[in-house]
């Protein structure tokens, strides 16, 4: 990189901590207020600086206006697919990606087993919102009111015996799930089929998809498919780093 473009971009972050002088600039920069004025007035006439009143820089709109649309170009799915390709070739497991959108939560992705024993979920499908790892943690990111209005908003499906009956336990499990940062549906919505979820975070630190495996019980037991969780979770920081460009905390 150039000298003149790496102290042009060492003003932004500069900028982000708060507007400063001139002064301020060049002593950052460690060059001649010239010089640094030189550099403000480009990045002003892209917008990417703004001069106010008091003669003091701060970040300029036209560089929210680029983070933004940057940020809605994103294609979550996009990025994910070859991690979750990667760690399927390692597990062999059925892997999905979803997404919570107008109340649902969603499949957008899924990269297939390698057994015969397949598990019968399709893409844009709904999941069983009250039951499945995916859905546990992108609820689990909601703010308590919005989880609390959700839940009461639920039916609760006993799909087998180890379902989540009422609003009351599911709340109680989407506490431990945001407490613990990962999620499971042990035989909750199949009795012969568990799963194990892990979030991926955008540049604010919100959950923006989840990520899970899951097995039926004659490939692997939920002991077992336990002992994956470590690597799942990193395939899914591995994906929020790339989407984000920050390293999850």
């Amino acid at each position: 990189m150039s000298q003149t473009v790496d102290r042009a971009l060492s003003i932004l972050p500069l900028l982000a901590e708060g507007p400063a002088d001139l002064g301020q600039v060049a002593e950052r920069l460690d060059v001649h207020k010239s010089t640094a004025l030189r550099l403000l007035r480009t990045l002003h006439e892209h917008g990417l600086v703004y001069r106010q009143s008091d003669q003091r820089y701060r970040l300029g709109a036209r560089l929210f206006a680029l983070a933004q649309e940057a940020v809605e170009n994103l294609d979550v799915r996009e990025i994910a697919h070859p991690h979750l390709i990667e760690l399927n070739e390692q597990i062999g497991h059925t892997i999905h990606l979803a997404v919570y959108e107008e109340n649902e939560v969603l499949y957008i992705d899924k990269v297939e087993s390698r057994y015969p024993v397949r598990m019968y979920s399709r893409i844009g499908k709904p999941v069983a919102i009250t039951v499945a790892a995916v859905a546990k943690l992108l609820l689990a990111d909601l703010s308590e009111p919005e989880r609390r209005a959700v839940a009461e908003k639920l039916d609760y499906p006993m799909y087998t015996s180890r379902s989540i009956p009422n609003a009351a336990a599911f709340l109680r499990e989407l506490a431990a799930v945001r407490e613990q940062g990962w999620a499971t549906d042990l035989g909750g919505h199949e009795e012969s089929i568990n799963c194990i979820g892990a979030p991926i975070r955008g540049a604010d630190g919100r959950v923006v998809a989840a990520m899970s495996v899951s097995a039926p019980n004659v490939v692997v037991t939920a002991e077992e498919l336990l002992t994956l969780l470590p690597q799942v979770r990193r395939t899914a920081d591995a994906i929020s780093r790339e989407y984000s460009g920050h390293t999850p905390a």
